[in-house]
């Protein structure tokens, strides 16, 4: 099973490494594939473990502001609940999870709220990647017709 998922949803690695900074995150990266990927295949208002397979999981080699909120050097599950306008982007301190079955609240480091918004392109393939913006890295989640900005703050 695992390895039929991994042929289906790829394991992917998205870096981003300037000025000292290193961040590196490891997801599987699911397909459209002709259906409704948000508010459908992965419902609004519920913990979505961020690609496909193993939760996501993402490095910081020094501290950073995730969003408004300091976070430690190390590695992070990485969960996301989608809604239509805006997501909550979870950073969770309990690693090597398949899929959000296991969540726990408690385990959560830093929690923040980003706008989503629509694109008139369709992304077939769930993305992450890293751009350069003022003072910061913007991480940035898409899929379908949905893009997510994650600010990410060096040192703070």
């Amino acid at each position: 099973m695992r390895m039929y998922t991994k042929s289906s949803s790829p394991e992917a690695t998205a870096v981003y490494d300037k000025g000292g900074l290193k961040i590196q995150v490891e997801y599987c990266r699911p397909s459209k594939k002709g259906r409704v990927v948000f508010g459908q295949l992965e419902p609004y208002g519920k913990v979505w473990r961020t690609g496909a397979n193993e939760a996501t999981e993402i490095t910081f080699t020094q501290p950073v502001s995730f969003g408004d909120k300091p976070v430690a050097a190390g590695t992070y599950t990485l969960f996301t609940i989608p809604q239509p306008d805006q997501w909550t982007v979870i950073l969770n301190s309990e690693l090597d999870q398949w899929g959000a079955f296991n969540y726990n609240e408690a385990k959560d480091v830093a929690r923040i709220q980003v706008p989503a918004s629509q694109t008139p392109q369709v992304t077939e393939m769930f993305t992450i990647d890293f751009v350069d913006a003022n003072n910061r890295v913007d991480m940035l989640l898409a899929w379908d017709q949905t893009k997510v900005a994650i600010p990410i703050g060096v040192g703070k």
